[in-house]
């Protein structure tokens, strides 16, 4: 499976009652897919995996399966304490015949390199699929490092990709360095332009959810075009937008942040809660002066 390009960990939207709702959930989908998106993965942090039930995640990546058919990748976020979890998730990705799977660390139970590694592998034994590490130690407490990365990549060739979200320059050294093997996807936004340079030719990016034309123009820029001058006018007009995500509250500005561009995201599962309403103006504005200084760069050209 090839990463390159924007991939999108979708919302899943909710009802009054906090139920999911499987028609606006659908909807985003189709939104994706029409914005011409690379891929979509369900189950992502963005995606609130960890305040679903495992009936929920099976269902949401069946019916996921279900509207978007063959037209984009889709892949399946795998995440859990327990591995025993994992496998049934990943081994649910295998039977809907998803794309690949997204597989990160165990949150909270802090395993040692080497078990991380086994726990990855054993999750790899379940589903045959292909594989992209979710290095996020700000969430899962623990860095997938060189030594993890130095087995799993021995010992699989189903881990094809990592999504390299630990906002630590030296991490992104070491893929780039020392393990050209794995396809390299930005999971940091506020440092896509790094990433490129360091030859990621991928970017796994929640706000794509909502404004996807503008991180589509980044990526264009960037590696197929490789104008870096064109590409850090975008990145400039993004930037206000990446540290507002930042404050606290990311994913209640993601689900704003879709209700802007006309879809139906619902609120979010407690202990979240929604952005206020003059945080909802502040995201409004700041997504409108985006929108006009990226086509002011672009020339209105996606």
């Amino acid at each position: 499976m090839n990463i390159d390009g924007i991939f999108t960990p979708a919302i899943v939207p909710l009802n009054s009652h906090s139920e999911i709702n499987k028609k606006a959930y659908g909807e985003v989908l189709e939104f994706l897919v029409a914005a011409k998106v690379n891929g979509i993965i369900v189950a992502g942090s963005t995606g609130e995996y960890y305040a679903h039930t495992n009936e929920e995640r099976l269902e949401l990546a069946a019916y996921a399966k279900d509207v978007i058919g063959n037209r984009v990748p889709l892949v399946i976020g795998v995440g859990a304490i327990r591995t025993e979890d994992s496998v049934i998730f990943a081994k649910a990705a295998k039977d809907i015949k998803a794309d690949g799977i997204l597989i990160g660390s165990s949150p909270y139970a802090l395993p040692t390199s080497e078990e991380n590694a086994h726990h990855v592998l054993t999750v790899d034994k379940a589903a045959g699929l292909p594989i992209i590490l979710y290095d996020y130690p700000g969430r899962q407490c623990v860095m997938m490092d060189k030594e993890f990365l130095s087995i799993v990549t021995k010992k699989s060739k189903n881990v094809i990709g990592i999504k390299e979200s630990s906002g630590l320059p030296g991490q992104l050294h070491l893929l780039g360095c020392e393990f050209p093997q794995l396809q390299l996807s930005c999971g940091w936004d506020d440092q896509a332009l790094e990433f490129f340079a360091w030859g990621a030719r991928s970017w796994i990016c929640a706000g794509s959810n909502f404004i996807p034309e503008e991180h589509i123009a980044l990526y264009k820029a960037a590696v197929l075009e490789k104008d870096f001058d064109k590409a850090r006018g975008i990145m400039k007009a993004l930037m206000p937008l990446m540290d507002f995500l930042e404050l606290g509250k990311f994913v209640q500005s993601i689900k704003s942040g879709c209700k802007l561009a006309g879809l139906n995201p619902g609120g979010v599962r407690a202990p979240l809660q929604p952005l206020t309403g003059a945080e909802e103006e502040q995201l409004k504005a700041i997504i409108q002066t985006l929108k006009k200084e990226v086509a002011a760069v672009t020339g209105g050209k996606r």
